[in-house]
């Protein structure tokens, strides 16, 4: 095992804040993703926090200002579960880099992204004990990490929508997969947004605000924002990240992978974000001039993503797979990276392809 009792085969880009993304293979493994294998993102050392002594205050444009304690909340309100996708904004940065540099800023593969079954209680549930007043449109988090990288230090924050916010699947987690939820990934408590960007499900929880503007904070204000190609990053520029863009990734076989000939298997995810749901998969061998349909595997629900698998007849030779996903609203990927390039290189949800070497026997 390696720090915080991650894998050894994570891709760390990172020790100090950690960031690791979890390896294909691990993601291949099944549906959900295991807690050990799931990917990690921080601005910051993880903080040291007494559960016990933990307190979650909410205020702001509320009814009544609350002090929670971990045991107030788990006695207090009705335990729920919601199964989701948490993605980070980087995702598949690394083939946005390849066409052009993105100076500090982590090049990440595809493992930036996992899908667990996440319990607590609901966000909304909280929300209706303070009693939101008239005004009252977002709600903002804030956790106990200290990000230098914040113009001044700040700690790690961010906002939703209100009406998001009160909606049952938006979370205040204390577990993961079953188990109490681990110190790397936000324990004691961590918001969990499914369908949004994973910047907005702030770990280490420990303030909520419901406010009547989005969160003016470093990491949504000046970073976590999609800038203009043509644009230099900066407060205000470019526009919020929110919901989660359409992707996908083939997860088996590996790029470059040498497959014997014949019938393939081939393995991968579909993940449609926001209120949309995967409708489709498609696969090509031939670099895109023909597709078929792939077999959707086990549903999760509307907050998951969808694992899929096709098998694919390979003669001898060289071979390039292409895949482009299909979601509830008619929308399928961009045809490729070109186009999406920007200067913090998020949403990469270009047509993921590889390319194999199949041998005879």
């Amino acid at each position: 095992m390696s720090r915080y009792g991650k894998r050894r085969d994570l891709v760390v880009h990172e020790q100090e804040p950690f960031n690791a993304e979890t390896g294909l293979a691990a993601l291949a493994e099944g549906a959900l993703t295991a807690t050990d294998a799931f990917y990690v993102r921080g601005h910051a050392a993880v903080p040291e926090i007494d559960p016990a002594a933990w307190r979650l205050h909410v205020h702001g444009i509320v009814e009544r200002e609350l002090d929670l304690s971990l045991t107030t909340l788990r006695e207090a309100f009705r335990e729920r579960e919601v199964t989701a996708t948490l993605q980070c904004a980087g995702n598949r940065r690394a083939g946005l880099v390849a066409i052009r540099d993105i100076p500090g800023e982590a090049p990440w593969g595809p493992g930036a992204t996992g899908t667990a079954t996440w319990s607590g209680v609901a966000l909304g549930d909280v929300l209706a004990l303070a009693g939101p007043l008239d005004g009252a449109a977002h709600v903002g988090f804030d956790g106990a990490d200290l990000c230098p990288e914040a113009m001044p230090a700040q700690r790690f924050g961010g906002s939703i929508p209100l009406d998001k916010a009160c909606r049952p699947e938006v979370l205040l987690a204390w577990a993961m997969n079953g188990e109490p939820l681990p110190l790397v990934h936000g324990a004691p408590l961590r918001v969990v947004v499914p369908g949004y960007v994973g910047a907005r499900s702030v770990k280490w929880l420990e303030r909520i605000e419901v406010r009547a503007q989005p969160w003016q904070g470093y990491f949504q204000h000046v970073v976590y924002r999609l800038v203009p190609e043509d644009e230099t990053p900066g407060p205000g520029v470019g526009m919020p990240l929110g919901l989660v863009a359409l992707n996908s990734d083939v997860l088996s076989p590996a790029d470059r992978e040498a497959v014997t000939a014949g019938p393939v298997e081939v393995r991968g995810y579909a993940f449609a974000g926001g209120e949309r749901h995967v409708a489709r998969v498609d696969v090509s061998v031939d670099g895109g001039a023909s597709w078929s349909q792939a077999e959707l595997l086990a549903d999760l629900g509307r907050w998951a993503w969808r694992h899929w698998r096709i098998t694919v007849e390979l003669a001898p030779g060289e071979h390039e797979i292409l895949v482009r996903a299909w979601d509830s609203s008619a929308a399928t990927q961009p045809e490729d990276e070109a186009g999406l390039w920007n200067p913090k290189g998020y949403v990469n949800n270009a047509r993921p392809r590889i390319r194999v070497r199949a041998i005879a026997t």
